[in-house]
């Protein structure tokens, strides 16, 4: 295997990275400490806390996945400087899959239909005819889809990363076409897979109401979060080598660009789900919205649309702000803290119908999972050169020439 020390001239700044991994693994913890003490004082909210930070990391990991896939299949120079980030960042779907364990074994403290009796009472009032709802969301069957979407996740992380390192070693002209043709599987089983996920995960936090544009969105906003982490380490690192001489005003102008794109993705997505449920005013879907427009929800609502949206929409329409560092980073951060404000604006009045309810679990949780994923990304990305050196293409990057 291909080892950034191996290409020394593209190896990462080894001693800072080992202070940043510390400094998460510290936060990581202090997270468990919270988390041991919140458990014993409150497990329900522990792990309607957990699920929210989970969701957030597991964002970012698949968002990664989803991009990295696209960029073999369109090609481009934003693609080669983001590609060692984003291929670590799926290489954390193993460690993200072991961080799936807690919640699998505390349904019951999350979801409705994992506790005993309700899937008599939905019968009850819903009737019985064959494979109903209530078959659908039994835990055993939960877990079953749990273990198939986490097995396809990293099985295309595996072989994805595996071939960039084994470009990295030696040229192989078959591997672009190889690439290819994995991406486009990748994809369409990303788009069900991340269609069912959400569904299970969040959805079914109210077992009632249902979306059918709900996974477009969540696999949106992954994508978003991913892109928006990615920008902001890249600009992070891009004040040393090797990164320093490969990374142009060009490049942070094609990254700013699509930013910009998945902004307004987003956006389209989130409002198209809002007009169609709330034009169809429709009794079991209308209270969702209900939820999330009351007792102080609006203003995260609001939030959301100023900061996740209006801001960034903005900003990134400014050629200064796309092509200096600096700028570009505070958008992707700003847009990297939304994607976390939005999933707990998603998850939260699920349980705490009436008033917004924040609770102190919400950090520990996230110190918990998100030190552990910084280390463990950072360890990742230590292992190969910061470029895919073996790529075709790199020198065109590097002249800040751009390719079909």
């Amino acid at each position: 295997m291909s080892t950034a020390a191996d290409h020394p001239d593209y190896s990462p700044p080894v001693a800072d990275w080992r202070r940043v991994r510390r400094g998460a693994v510290v936060a990581a913890v202090v997270g468990l400490l919270g988390c041991a003490l919140g458990g014993w004082l409150d497990a329900d909210q522990l792990f309607r806390s957990y699920l929210v930070a989970f969701l957030f990391c597991l964002g970012l990991a698949l968002g990664s996945l989803a991009l990295v896939m696209l960029q073999h299949l369109t090609g481009g120079a934003w693609g080669l400087v983001l590609r060692r980030l984003l291929e670590a960042a799926a290489r954390t779907l193993p460690l993200l899959a072991l961080l799936f364990v807690p919640l699998a074994l505390g349904l019951p403290n999350v979801y409705a239909w994992a506790r005993p009796g309700w899937a008599d009472e939905y019968r009850e009032a819903h009737g019985y005819a064959g494979f109903d709802k209530a078959d659908y969301l039994s835990p055993d069957f939960f877990r079953l889809r749990a273990l198939v979407y986490f097995a396809a996740w990293i099985a295309f992380a595996f072989v994805l990363t595996r071939m960039s390192r084994r470009q990295d070693r030696a040229a192989d002209e078959g591997l672009p076409r190889r690439f290819r043709q994995v991406s486009g599987a990748g994809l369409v089983v990303y788009g069900a897979t991340i269609t069912f996920a959400s569904v299970d995960w969040v959805m079914s936090l109210e077992p009632e109401w249902s979306s059918t544009i709900f996974g477009v969105l969540v696999g949106m906003g992954q994508v978003l979060g991913a892109l928006a982490f990615a920008v902001a380490a890249l600009v992070l690192l891009s004040g040393s080598a090797p990164l320093r001489e490969a990374i142009l005003p060009a490049h942070l102008r094609d990254l700013g660009n699509l930013l910009l794109a998945f902004v307004m993705l987003w956006a389209y997505m989130a409002f198209s789900q809002f007009l169609l449920i709330w034009s169809g005013n429709l009794t079991e879907e209308i209270p969702w919205y209900l939820r999330r427009g009351q007792g102080g929800w609006q203003y995260v609502a609001l939030a959301l649309a100023l900061f996740q949206f209006a801001l960034p929409f903005l900003l990134l329409l400014s050629l200064d702000v796309k092509r200096n560092r600096r700028p570009l980073a505070v958008v992707a951060v700003v847009a990297l803290a939304m994607r976390f404000v939005d999933l707990t604006w998603m998850v939260s009045p699920s349980f705490h119908e009436g008033s917004m309810h924040v609770h102190w679990l919400d950090l520990a949780t996230l110190l918990l999972i998100g030190g552990l994923w910084l280390a463990w990304f950072l360890w990742q990305l230590g292992q190969a050169p910061l470029l895919p050196v073996g790529d075709p293409f790199l020198g065109d990057v590097r002249e800040g020439a751009h390719y079909e």
